[in-house]
């Protein structure tokens, strides 16, 4: 399998944000809750250019929570256009993305520019993929759905994502009860075995 996105791929939470500061992260984005201060993890990073949004991780309406939306998926394929626009193959890019674990709104980001930048590979390939970058990737599905639109894919991610969570909730069965403490229950109902 190769995935023709170039640059080198991170997806990290909050906390693992400084060990990240020597690795000349070059593009980052930022997916915090929208309550959050400011965060002081960038200090020591070198030049790069970020985007942040600020949206709750969750799936459904909740009373003082921020959705995820299509303008919140606008906004990643717009950062991604942006770094596919300024792309120098000959100068080494580094990709980071974060939300405040590293498990579900950035994997779905992530997942987004992967498929973004590769519109002909498939989206089991996109999602093992995901996996290399991060092995606890649980992508937001409210969030692969507004992609699967957006980018024309005809319901492949989101089918392809009731896969991918089957096998997480086989390799890491901790996540059935984690999902249905947040709210999350529909997406572990959603798990086909893969």
């Amino acid at each position: 399998m190769k995935i023709h996105f170039s640059p080198e791929l991170t997806v990290c939470g909050i906390d693992e944000l400084t060990s990240h500061s020597a690795r000349n992260v070059t593009h980052v984005l930022s997916i915090i809750d929208p309550d959050r201060p400011a965060l002081t993890e960038f200090s020591g990073y070198g030049d790069h250019s970020r985007t942040t949004l600020r949206f709750h991780d969750i799936i459904a309406e909740q009373n003082g929570h921020i959705l995820p939306t299509q303008q919140h998926l606008e906004e990643i394929l717009a950062f991604g256009q942006s770094f596919l626009d300024s792309r120098d193959d000959e100068t080494a890019a580094h990709i980071l993305v974060h939300c405040h674990m590293g498990v579900s709104r950035s994997t779905a980001a992530m997942m987004t520019l992967m498929a973004q930048a590769n519109p002909d590979e498939t989206a089991q390939a996109l999602f093992l993929k995901l996996v290399e970058i991060r092995p606890q990737a649980w992508p937001n599905s409210r969030m692969i759905a507004f992609a699967d639109e957006q980018l024309g894919r005809k319901g492949e991610l989101s089918e392809q994502l009731k896969r991918h969570y089957g096998r997480q909730l086989k390799a890491q069965p901790q996540f059935r009860d984690w999902m249905a403490s947040l709210g999350r229950g529909a997406e572990v109902e959603m798990a086909v075995e893969a």
